[in-house]
């Protein structure tokens, strides 16, 4: 995928959803993979051009696991002249060694929000970026309606009214293939992840669900992405069509 590309889908995601404002500073949560860090070159190349002028910082929070090497984001971040803070905390240990958690997907990711949103509280930041794209938003669905029994996938903005910050996902428009092939053609510098549950999770399940659907059915993806977006899905603010 071309940077052209990339950036008019997330132009397409802020406007539509109303997702930058004038003055705002934004925090790119980084975790290391090919999402976030597409994310990162996104709302960079976004900064140089868009109309309502916004700061940007990365920042990552380390959950301690072993031969966790940063440099390559550290080096990356240089390049492109942004700020990269990385809080480091005891999830892994936490997690792995003191609770012995079998499946601990599920508050690990609470674990890691609440670093997060709290040190981008402190470094004054006023909205913070995640790298959710189109698979992650159906993945989502899917897994709510098997596991939940409802329709629901996270909203592209919410407020969080208990730390006064702002959540956007700006790539909610972009296919995982377009970030696999915008990572190849950059040469994105990913930093593999050191979780040992990596690919043995639920949402790895409604991944390879959502892949044999639209392969046995071509278009289902796109067209469950559209019930998402027609959806009413509580929560979820009001969509401005985008002006050509």
């Amino acid at each position: 995928m071309e940077l052209q590309r990339l950036l008019s889908y997330t132009r397409k995601a802020v406007d539509e959803y109303m997702m930058i404002q004038e003055g705002d500073h934004i925090a790119v949560g980084i975790s290391g993979g090919k999402d976030s860090l597409t994310l990162l070159y996104a709302l960079h190349g976004l900064k140089r051009f868009y109309p309502k002028k916004f700061d940007l910082s990365a920042i990552t929070v380390n959950l301690g696991f072993p031969d966790f090497d940063l440099s390559p984001i550290h080096d990356l971040c240089s390049k492109l002249q942004i700020p990269y803070q990385v809080v480091d905390s005891d999830i892994y240990h936490i997690l792995f060694d003191v609770r012995k958690e079998a499946n601990p997907c599920s508050l690990c990711a609470k674990m890691r929000k609440g670093a997060l949103n709290q040190a981008v509280k402190e470094m004054g930041c006023n909205k913070v970026a995640y790298a959710h794209h189109m698979d992650d938003i159906i993945e989502t669905m899917l897994l709510s309606l098997i596991f939940e029994g409802r329709f629901h996938s996270f909203s592209p903005k919410t407020y969080l009214d208990r730390m006064d910050l702002t959540v956007i996902r700006p790539i909610m428009f972009v296919n995982e293939a377009d970030v696999i092939g915008f990572q190849n053609k950059h040469q994105i510098p990913v930093v593999k992840s050191r979780c040992p549950v990596d690919g043995y999770t639920k949402r790895q399940y409604a991944k390879e669900l959502l892949q044999k659907l639209n392969q046995d059915h071509p278009g289902t993806k796109e067209r469950m992405f559209c019930a998402i977006l027609n959806g009413n899905i509580k929560g979820w603010p009001e969509r401005i069509p985008h002006k050509r």
